[in-house]
């Protein structure tokens, strides 16, 4: 089965003000949050039901291991990414531990060690609890610019809370992300093995493919243009992640806060599009749910998450 999103990367240099933009956005964002030494981040969360959006900054880069031959260093690579541009740096799917990685190995996408730790964190209550996860990464040299990896969560119940999932904005799930390439197809095999070989479908535009959780869509950038009638990321140094689809329970609600709070938001072909001066370096879109689709997808097995520590404001994930 395919693996459906489980989180998006979106790197800023400041994060107290991608926290404040989210909040005036309309989300609930979670406390601030302290990543090892080794990765040097800090982060807040914004959950929605089965998948998050992590705002990440590199705070502390003196600590950062490097990469190398079988070794993913999330705080190089986020602290590279950061030298260049903000935005969308991270693509993560749900996770299968072990399994992930030997699939990425048999696929020749990847044959990176294993990334896994646990530790007593703190429920939103003030209750101890335990979490551990595990980071599978892949890559692919004709893709630099998005970062790629699953994540398992031992311990999930600890995380997901509705209390985190209602949204002024009336968000309600992450409908998917678009990826922009000048040859969409090109990236096709890396991605199948990466999401666990889907059903693509294609269209002038590019291809997409519909995971359990999410869907993921690679496009050019004319096609990116006519859909969102924003310009795309600069592509120099090959395809980006740009663009991250929210599903409103009330289209109408949403657009009346959104284009008050963000003046150059677009009205684009009933989506409310913010561009990326204004969402700093992302592209965020909101759009109603389609007739036949649930609004908020359903229940994730409690063996594909991670992270209660997210939210735990006095340690580290």
């Amino acid at each position: 089965m395919p693996r459906g999103l489980d989180h998006i990367v979106h790197a800023v240099r400041d994060l107290d003000a991608a926290s404040a933009l989210y909040r005036r956005l309309g989300f609930t964002v979670g406390a601030r949050n302290r990543h090892p030494a080794a990765w040097g981040t800090e982060n807040h969360i914004v959950q929605l039901p089965g998948t998050f959006v992590e705002l990440l900054a590199v705070t502390d880069p003196s600590g950062i291991v490097p990469q190398a031959a079988r070794l993913f260093s999330f705080g190089a690579f986020n602290r590279d990414f950061l030298s260049r541009h903000e935005g969308l740096s991270m693509l993560v799917l749900e996770g299968r531990g072990a399994t992930d990685a030997d699939a990425f190995r048999t696929g020749g996408i990847g044959d990176f060690e294993l990334y896994e730790f646990e530790r007593e964190a703190k429920r939103p209550d003030g209750v101890p609890t335990k979490v551990a996860f595990t980071l599978a990464f892949a890559a692919d040299p004709a893709i630099p610019e998005i970062g790629c990896f699953t994540c398992w969560h031992r311990h999930p119940e600890n995380f997901w809370n509705p209390a985190f999932q209602v949204h002024a904005n009336t968000a309600s799930a992450v409908a998917g992300v678009v990826l922009v390439a000048n040859e969409p197809t090109r990236h096709q095999r890396f991605l199948s093995a990466l999401i666990g070989e889907p059903e693509w479908c294609e269209a002038s535009a590019g291809i997409s493919a519909k995971t359990p959780r999410g869907e993921i869509a690679v496009v050019t950038p004319r096609g990116f243009v006519e859909q969102f009638s924003v310009p795309p990321p600069n592509l120099a140094r090959g395809p980006r992640l740009a663009a991250l689809r929210f599903t409103v329970g009330d289209f109408d609600v949403a657009a009346a806060r959104l284009l008050e709070v963000v003046p150059a938001a677009r009205l684009h072909r009933r989506h409310i599009v913010i561009g990326p001066d204004e969402a700093m370096g992302a592209i965020l879109v909101f759009e109603p749910g389609r007739d036949n689709d649930p609004v908020t997808p359903p229940p994730r097995p409690l063996t594909t998450s991670h992270g209660a520590a997210m939210f735990d404001s006095e340690g580290a994930v």
